[in-house]
């Protein structure tokens, strides 16, 4: 605080595992220094009055963002202020883990992952790095949060050099793959036909996996355990200038293409889906959603441009890693058909959850690790 009062421009680096406090200390923080009754953002973005008249900014999750973003940033904020300094002289403070998910590269080698991460970052000699230690989400089970530790450190004993075990309390023993999956859901979603309706049950658990194949494959499965009559809504699917039909419509469907709804979407009214917003400041918010025309922001993998008409949603009982990084779930299931790709990913895995862990495996009790490489 004493940057606040004296205005001394400083970027900070709160690095903590997950469980360590990072969040409550961003809440006390903007608490505080609303209360002297000066402007603190919890984000990077905002119009440029507000950037300009802010005395602190926080970014929370900062390491998922790639070094380059960062970087532009830093220079926007200098346009801003017309200062020179990091951040143009504001008061930062980033947040993150460098021993969860790294910036995403597509098709990336490991060297351009490591080079986009914020340790490559010009600006990293300048940032005051502050570390928070005592895991406060596991104070009460120490063998799980230095099980942690040794993983994300890259400590924990190997097999073969590339296998680390998972221990058999917290893995589903492997039969086969269908009443293994079962398993898995029954541990996660107990006594799910008694608890449908229930928002804080459904939206308290969760099941992560490593592809997008495997995430389909699980939210089929819930879907089909829930009551009622179910409807199926299908897309409608285009190529934009396509004048000579080079591309039929069965191909077009056949596509699930990131960043857009499925083809078909499973749920239980028709035409226009009436739902409730469970999480966020609209949370209880009665919306109704219609189909509406989706393109891709990114078409790099396509050599035209799709256009699906469909309704905008995905089901979420399970979702990859990368994108429940940040987030704390009480009950969480990992699915690893495959093996995960690096040591930083079942790290992460077991950070995010507070309650319930549950592995389940198809090739068996342990994963494939690479070393870990943050820098």
């Amino acid at each position: 605080m004493r940057h606040v009062e004296e205005n001394v421009p400083v970027v900070f680096f709160i690095d903590g595992l997950g469980g360590t406090g990072k969040t409550f200390l961003y809440r006390a923080l903007l608490a505080n220094i609303h209360a002297r009754g000066v402007i603190a953002l919890a984000t990077a973005t905002g119009v440029a009055h507000l950037l300009r008249e802010a005395k602190v900014i926080i970014w929370d999750e900062a390491l998922m963002a790639k070094r380059q973003a960062v970087e532009a940033v830093d220079r926007t904020m200098q346009d801003i202020r017309g200062e020179k300094l990091p951040f143009g002289g504001k008061i930062m403070i980033m947040g993150g883990n460098f021993r969860q998910v790294l910036p995403v590269v597509k098709r990336g080698t490991r060297a351009q992952i490591v080079d986009s991460s914020l340790k490559m970052s010009p600006l990293w000699p300048s940032i005051k790095r502050l570390q928070l230690t005592i895991n406060m989400r596991e104070v009460t089970d120490p063998w799980f949060s230095d099980f942690l530790l040794r993983v994300g450190d890259g400590n924990e004993e190997t097999v073969d050099e590339d296998f680390i075990r998972i221990p058999d309390d917290i893995a589903i023993k492997y039969t086969n793959k269908a009443n293994s999956v079962d398993a898995l859901i029954d541990a996660i979603f107990p006594s799910l036909q008694s608890n449908e309706a229930d928002t804080k049950f459904i939206i308290s658990r969760e099941i992560l996996t490593t592809k997008n194949e495997s995430v389909d494959e699980i939210n089929d499965q819930m879907i089909e355990r829930f009551s009622g009559e179910k409807k199926v809504y299908y897309s409608f699917d285009e190529a934009e200038y396509d004048s000579n039909n080079l591309y039929p419509t069965e191909f077009l469907n056949s596509l699930n293409v990131s960043g857009l709804p499925p083809h078909y979407l499973r749920a239980f009214q028709l035409n226009v889906i009436d739902a409730e917003i469970a999480i966020g400041q609209h949370a209880g918010k009665r919306v109704f959603l219609p189909r509406i025309p989706l393109c891709p922001s990114d078409n790099e993998m396509l050599l035209f441009k799709l256009k699906r008409k469909q309704f905008p949603l995905r089901l979420s009982f399970s979702m990859t890693i990368n994108k429940a990084q940040g987030q704390t779930i009480p009950n969480v299931g990992v699915y690893l058909p495959k093996s995960v790709f690096t040591t930083d990913e079942p790290f992460f895995l077991g950070g995010c959850a507070f309650m319930t862990l549950f592995f389940q495996f198809v090739d068996g009790h342990a994963f494939v690790s690479e070393k870990c490489f943050c820098p």
